[in-house]
């Protein structure tokens, strides 16, 4: 391939902006030229598999950092009744992480599911044809785990990372996701697909890539229940600036015609109470809590949509989405009523006795939008959270309140002046109120029942970790035997499955030897993965769901000799994660102040990682719950708060060597300080995860006493809170992995050391 043959492929992949000048074109040969080393990969028939992961909350795309609130789309256009459009917009939007379990296996080339999509562009009359389509990877609840079904990404793409949005046109197909994903996405995207990366130097948004590769007048299609009112209008104001527009497509899910009957059925597992020893609060009271929180907004209605808020609220928990103890359904509270909107099949009559005795009624899931007309017929003021709530029903509201008012107008001509003058009618008419949801801050702050909940889930997690490391180690250090990393994973459940209270794992475990472990969410498949041995570093990334809390926590270890490459690597990452472990701020911080503590000793010789530092978890619900997160996306302005629970784990990865991550759960808890400066209360963390840090992978010349102090401190506190919890093998490798240390080597038993701190 010639340079000039080569420049002239990157100039009909990317916008005429992009190369105003020389050095943009130098820096986008360097990275995209294949004879610079960039390795082409051919389609493959990969079967979709099982292993995966879903991490962070949000997917930043282009230069994205936030959506606005309160955004209107303002009034729609109905055709036949079926499609909507709205004139032309675009723009950032946040994408929510879906999950990678099984969609389906390949029964044809990528490229011939892209050509019947492209096929449905024309088919409908109804919406003149579609210049280009968006596969976004949320459900209707703009979920970051979705069910099976609502893979339709992953399905066209054949790319399975848990963050991504691939846009088709009639004549390309590109594919965004973020760092954490580059090389899982070279490895499954086809030769029919662009990877953008995003948030990389002059890599696109979707919206400036779809306005400069479309020409004016240009329709772009989407799903309305698949983007938030937030992210529908932001791409509707984009596409407008080129006069393009955008199609709500109604009536069927393109992605869904081309799927067929090899679509997985929806979920149909019932649902079940969350005992109140668990939830702490009972259903009546958190109810009571939100209606306060209407009436002090001036709201006759809220409307929830997020899953993990509708189990939270109701203290009921699913098995609809994998790993994840939520179901599919809506929660409508009214000041004196609440409904909630699912399966009536998935009711048990346990569940429905629970619901009735706090005064919810069940209602059919698809009967939601016929429930929001009509509270807008009554002249409800609607709480509705537009960064979650989708495009589809936000509209259903907005044209329900603008019939009431047309119809307002209608009979306010016919009658005579007596009664009600017009204002009041304006007045007491419907409308829409755009705040946060208040369950979702409500949800995050623990109460006491489900923060001692979450610590005796840890305590067992831990001790199903220890008795699991000792039997890896042996097999792989006295045995020599090679083992898969699918393998590793199966029998880290089966340990965990021994333990009481174990209900599943809370993601698919990422277990990664050597180079895989540098592919940020690895997911291991038996036919390809290679075997955890004492050569190479090993990553294991894993969580579970207990019936009283949810755990999720990584470890890297060598079973061999480290290099002093991975020695330094790895002890910078575990300063950063003490920096984190130690931090004390004051009250309302948020996350992403304390985002740098992890990251400065890497910054120090040059080296980062492309994922946050820590995201919120729920307490035996989500293992990804927000709206807490410690990231750099400084667009999070959520103040950290007692009884909040945060992951702290910074990593390392070097692309197809190894990767590097440390990560425990951390409660936010109030910190006794000498002073307290203007009546600020400071706060820090309280640890729940307690399980080893291998120290042979330190290198102690360049940690501080405090440092050293600090992991012989944790190291001390672990085997003094799971030592009673194993025995055998399992306490012989903790005892072993929790001597205290020091720059001259290993001293004492951790049992001297407990007794000496007394």
């Amino acid at each position: 391939m010639t340079t000039a043959t080569i420049v002239d492929t990157l100039m009909s992949r990317l916008p005429t902006p992009f190369f105003q000048s020389q050095n943009r074109c130098a820096y986008l040969l360097t990275r995209w030229c294949p004879v610079a080393g960039t390795r082409i990969h051919p389609h493959k028939n990969v079967v979709l598999g099982s292993r995966s992961r879903r991490r962070l909350n949000v997917l930043r795309i282009g230069n994205c950092e936030g959506l606005g609130r309160g955004s209107s789309l303002g009034p729609s256009k109905h055709v036949n009744g079926k499609i909507t459009t709205i004139r032309a917009a675009g723009g950032y939007f946040s994408v929510q992480p879906s999950s990678r379990r099984n969609v389906s296996k390949k029964e044809f080339p990528l490229d011939k599911k892209l050509a019947d999509l492209r096929k449905e562009f024309e088919k409908n009359a109804d919406y003149k044809g579609l210049d280009a389509y968006i596969v976004p990877s949320e459900d209707p609840h703009q979920s970051e785990f979705i069910a099976d079904c609502y893979m339709r990404r992953a399905y066209i793409s054949g790319f399975t990372g848990s963050a991504g949005t691939a846009v088709i046109t009639k004549e390309k197909a590109a594919l965004w996701t973020d760092g954490r994903y580059f090389l899982q996405a070279e490895n499954e995207l086809g030769h029919e697909w662009t990877l953008m990366r995003a948030g990389q130097p002059y890599t696109p948004s979707t919206s400036e890539w779809l306005k400069e590769t479309l020409p004016e007048g240009a329709r772009v299609g989407i799903d309305p229940f698949l983007f938030s009112a937030d992210a529908g209008e932001e791409l509707r104001r984009v596409l407008a600036e080129k006069d393009q527009e955008l199609v709500l497509v109604y009536e069927d899910n393109l992605v869904d015609k081309v799927w067929g009957d090899a679509r997985p059925a929806p979920p149909s597992e019932p649902l079940r109470v969350h005992e109140l020893r668990y939830a702490g609060v009972d259903v009546a009271t958190k109810l009571t809590n939100l209606r306060k929180e209407l009436v002090n907004a001036g709201a006759s209605a809220i409307i929830i949509t997020m899953l993990d808020e509708v189990a939270w609220l109701l203290n009921v928990r699913g098995n609809d989405v994998p790993h994840s103890p939520v179901a599919y359904a809506y929660v409508v509270v009214g000041l004196e009523t609440a409904s909630l909107f699912v399966d009536e099949s998935k009711v048990t009559p346990e569940v429905l006795a629970h619901l009735n005795e706090a005064g919810v009624t069940v209602k059919p899931y698809a009967s939601l939008v016929s429930e929001i007309k009509g509270l807008a017929s009554k002249g409800s003021k609607l709480w509705l959270d537009s960064s979650r709530v989708s495009v589809a029903i936000k509209n259903a509201f907005d044209d329900a309140c603008a019939q009431y008012y047309e119809d307002l107008e209608i009979a306010r001509s016919k009658r005579s002046s007596k009664g009600k003058t017009a204002f009041d009618e304006e007045l007491n008419g419907p409308a829409a109120l755009h705040r946060p949801s208040p369950v979702g801050i409500a949800k995050a702050i623990k109460n006491d029942a489900e923060l001692e909940g979450m610590r005796q889930a840890h305590l067992r997690d831990a001790a199903a970790l220890c008795e699991f490391w000792a039997w890896l180690e042996s097999k792989i250090v006295d045995e020599k035997q090679q083992i898969s990393e699918v393998e590793v994973a199966d029998h880290l459940e089966k340990f965990r499955a021994k333990q009481a209270g174990f209900l599943d794992t809370s993601f698919e475990t990422i277990s990664g030897s050597g180079p895989n472990g540098a592919i940020v969410h690895y997911r291991a498949e038996a036919a390809t993965c290679r075997y955890v041995d004492d050569k190479q570093l090993y990553l294991l990334d894993s969580g579970a769901q207990f019936v009283d809390g949810t755990t999720d926590i990584t470890r890297t270890v060598h079973f061999g000799t480290p290099s002093a490459r991975q020695k330094e690597c790895f002890t910078r990452v575990l300063q950063g994660h003490i920096g984190v472990d130690t931090a004390v701020f004051p009250e309302h911080t948020p996350g992403f102040v304390l985002d740098a503590f992890a990251r400065s000793s890497l910054w120090k010789i040059g080296l980062d990682y492309r994922h946050g530092t820590g995201h919120g978890v729920g307490a035996a619900l989500n293992v990804h719950e927000g709206p807490q997160s410690v990231s750099a996306r400084f667009g999070n302005m959520t103040g950290l708060e007692q009884g909040m629970i945060v992951s702290n784990e910074p990593g390392y990865y070097e692309d197809r060597a190894f990767g590097i991550r440390i990560e425990n759960l951390l409660i936010v808890r109030e910190q006794m300080t000498a002073n307290n400066y203007g009546g600020v209360t400071f706060l820090g963390f309280e640890r729940l995860t307690f399980v080893p840090i291998q120290t042979k992978l330190l290198d102690l010349e360049i940690m501080s006493d405090q440092e050293i102090k600090w992991l012989n401190d944790y190291h001390a506190e672990v085997f003094r809170k799971v030592s009673p919890l194993v025995k055998g093998n399992a306490r012989r490798w903790l005892e072993e992995n929790t001597r205290p240390i020091g720059k001259t080597g290993k001293s004492s038993k951790p049992e001297e050391l407990i007794t000496a701190s007394k």
